[in-house]
């Protein structure tokens, strides 16, 4: 009676422990089996060059899922230049591109209805720290007094 009653309890920890090296198996496939299923993710939006030639993007920030707001500077002028870029270009929705700085207070603004970008929006601001932001839809992204120029402004 005492074999019967080992076997059982031996029977019993082997299918335990049958069990537990083959969860991590059964775990670690069923991610995939999610990943296959899970809808694919929006293609984060490029900066799309409108800015012009020698702008090169310094900063962005994205607009929840719905696109990109990209600070370009250009080095030989001085200026900046703010685009805001959709994700998923589509019917027109309410965009904006906005670029300014506060001392002397100076905002420039593109508002409107896009299918794919607001902006281009260009400002001199040498020596000055900048604010920017976009918004797409009501969604809106961007940074309070960045990218602040190391040298004066020779205006």
């Amino acid at each position: 009676m005492n074999n019967i009653r080992r076997a059982a309890a031996i029977g019993a920890a082997v299918t335990a422990c049958a069990a537990v090296a083959l969860a991590p198996a059964a775990v670690a496939a069923e991610p995939a089996a999610q990943r296959a299923t899970a809808a694919p993710k929006a293609a984060a939006a490029q900066y799309n060059g409108v800015c012009g030639s020698g702008y090169t993007v310094v900063n962005s920030a994205q607009i929840g899922t719905k696109g990109t707001v990209f600070l370009t500077y250009n080095s030989a002028t001085g200026k900046n230049c703010v685009v805001t870029v959709r994700n998923k270009p589509g019917k027109a929705v309410h965009m904006t591109a906005s670029l300014g700085f506060a001392s002397p207070t100076t905002t420039v603004t593109d508002t409107g209805y896009y299918t794919t970008y607001a902006g281009p929006v260009h400002l001199d601001a040498r020596g000055l720290c900048v604010t920017w932001r976009g918004e797409i839809s009501g969604e809106v992204a961007g940074k309070n007094g960045t990218n602040c120029g190391s040298l004066a402004a020779n205006r």
